[in-house]
């Protein structure tokens, strides 16, 4: 993802806008894809491509107005790992009794409002959790609202390695002059440590969901 969004800006002076889980592709051969379906008509009934789906990971200056630019893409990319790693959207973040049901063992989390947080009430709950939740479904402009004025999301503690969380929390810094850009995101350590592990990414994905593997399968490290 990374390069793909070095290429947009190297190659062709571009951005990409709307960078999400749903526009990250893999294929069989383990390589990923960088897309963007905004315009495709299958998409156009999934709350992927509905007015909250696609604001919900925009970076806060870009909620706010502001000028922004590529890192507002690796705001994006921050928050697309943190869903992908802990499985839901991760506003408002998972409390540890849900942490607990999404990993099967007791896990370090934060409570919905913090004393630090201007939040005077607990916030909606998310789109999609896990288990029951007695909150009221968190409405557009509360999710918004919390985006621009809440901490930013991050990995759980004790069950990702730190410098996984490190590079997501490099990410999702919310002053886009302190975010990490694209040429500090590769040289991180994490990125670093992939590219010289041998993992067989293309096998795990193959025999997961279930398909044939190619002969010639690409290797390339995971989370």
């Amino acid at each position: 993802v990374i390069k793909g969004l070095t290429y947009l800006r190297e190659k062709h002076k571009i951005m990409h806008r709307d960078v999400k889980p749903s526009n990250i592709l893999v294929n069989s051969r383990g390589e990923i894809k960088l897309c963007d379906f905004g315009v495709s008509g299958q998409l156009i009934d999934s709350m992927a491509n509905s007015f909250v789906g696609t604001r919900s990971y925009m970076s806060p200056e870009r909620l706010q107005g502001t000028h922004y630019s590529v890192q507002s893409d690796i705001w994006s990319m921050g928050l697309s790992l943190v869903e992908m790693a802990i499985g839901r959207y991760p506003i408002p973040p998972p409390d540890s009794k849900e942490l607990e049901l999404m990993f099967g063992c007791p896990v370090e989390g934060d409570s919905p409002v913090t004393e630090t947080s201007p939040r005077q009430r607990t916030p909606g709950r998310p789109v999609s959790s896990y288990g029951p939740d007695s909150r009221p479904p968190m409405a557009i402009f509360e999710l918004l609202d919390y985006i621009v004025n809440e901490p930013p999301p991050k990995l759980p503690n004790g069950v990702f390695g730190s410098e996984f969380q490190d590079f997501v929390n490099k990410c999702l810094i919310k002053n886009p002059a302190e975010r990490a850009d694209l040429k500090q995101l590769m040289i991180h350590a994490f990125i670093k440590r992939s590219e010289a592990e041998e993992v067989d990414f293309a096998g795990w994905l193959c025999s997961t969901i279930g398909l044939n593997q190619p002969s010639t399968p690409t290797h390339a490290a995971g989370v």
